[in-house]
C-alpha cells in the first residue's frame, strides 16, 4: 500500500510539472521547484525521467526545459473536436477580417474552460489569446455561456466550489445566466481583465447540444456596451453555421 502511495504521488507531481508549461514555455529547475513548492533534488529526479521519455527537452546552453515531441505525439490522439477546431478556423478568420478584434473558441472541462482556438487581432493594440489557457467559470463572456447551458450538477459544483471568487454574486450570477439563455449571448465588462471586453455565444452542434463558446474580446475603447449587443448578433450567425461542421 505504501509503495502504491509513493507511485501515485510520483506521478502527481510529474504532472504537476509538466502542467507549469502552460505558461511558460521555457523553465529552469529553481522556477520550476518553486513552481510545484517542492525541493529541488525531487524536481531534478523526475525532471530526467521526463527527459528520458521524451516528454521534455533540456536546452544546456540554458539549462532550462522546454516540452518534448512526446506532447505532440499524444496531440495527435485527441478527440474529434480537436480537429475540428482546426476546420473552423478560415470561419473565425473571416469573422476577426470582419470585426477586426480576437476571436476565441472555448470548451468547457468540468468547472472551467480551455481555450483551443484563437485567431488573434491585427490592430496594434489588441487583446492576445493563448491557446490551451485554462480559466474559471465564474467570470468571463464565455464562462457564462458555457455555465448557462451545463448540466445541474455542474453548476452546482460551480457554486458549491471553494474556489468561487468572493466579489462574484452568486444569485447575480445565476439571474444572469438565465438571461443569457434568454438572449442568447453573454456579455463581459473588465470583469476578468482591466480594460478588457468580451461577447460570447454558444455553439451547438448537430446533435442539438452546446459543444462551445465562441468568443469576440478586444479593448473597452473600441468595444462599448452597445457594439458588444451589436456584434453578438454577428457571432450568433456565425457560430450557427459552425455548429453545422461540427458532429
Amino acid at each position: 500500500m505504501e509503495d502504491r502511495k509513493l507511485t501515485v504521488r510520483a506521478v502527481e507531481r510529474a504532472l504537476d510539472i509538466l502542467l507549469c508549461f502552460t505558461q511558460d514555455r521555457d523553465l529552469g529547475l529553481t522556477e520550476i521547484a518553486s513552481k510545484i513548492d517542492l525541493h529541488k533534488s525531487t524536481v531534478h529526479r523526475l525532471l530526467a525521467t521526463l527527459e528520458e521519455k521524451g516528454f521534455l527537452i533540456r536546452n544546456p546552453a540554458t539549462e532550462k526545459y522546454r516540452l518534448g515531441i512526446r506532447i505532440w505525439e499524444l496531440s495527435t490522439h485527441l478527440p474529434a473536436f480537436d480537429e475540428s477546431a482546426a476546420v473552423l478556423l478560415p470561419s473565425m478568420e473571416r469573422l476577426r477580417d470582419r470585426l477586426g478584434e480576437t476571436v476565441s473558441l472555448y470548451l468547457r472541462d468540468g468547472i472551467e474552460r480551455v481555450r483551443i482556438q484563437a485567431v488573434q487581432s491585427q490592430q496594434a493594440i489588441r487583446r492576445v489569446a493563448q491557446i490551451g489557457a485554462r480559466l474559471p467559470l465564474s467570470v468571463g463572456a464565455s464562462s457564462k455561456v458555457l455555465a448557462a447551458y451545463a448540466p445541474p450538477e455542474v453548476l452546482r459544483e460551480l457554486l458549491e466550489s471553494s474556489e468561487w471568487p468572493d466579489y462574484v454574486e452568486k444569485s447575480v450570477y445565476k439571474d444572469q445566466l438565465n438571461e443569457i439563455i434568454r438572449l442568447g449571448y453573454a456579455t463581459s465588462f473588465e470583469e476578468r481583465e482591466s480594460g478588457a471586453a468580451a461577447v460570447a455565444v454558444p455553439v451547438t452542434g448537430r446533435s442539438g447540444n452546446v459543444i462551445a463558446a465562441l468568443s469576440l474580446s478586444g479593448p473597452v475603447s473600441r468595444l462599448s456596451r452597445d457594439t458588444l449587443v451589436e456584434y453578438a448578433a454577428i457571432l450568433k450567425e456565425a457560430a450557427s453555421e459552425m455548429g453545422m461542421m461540427i458532429p
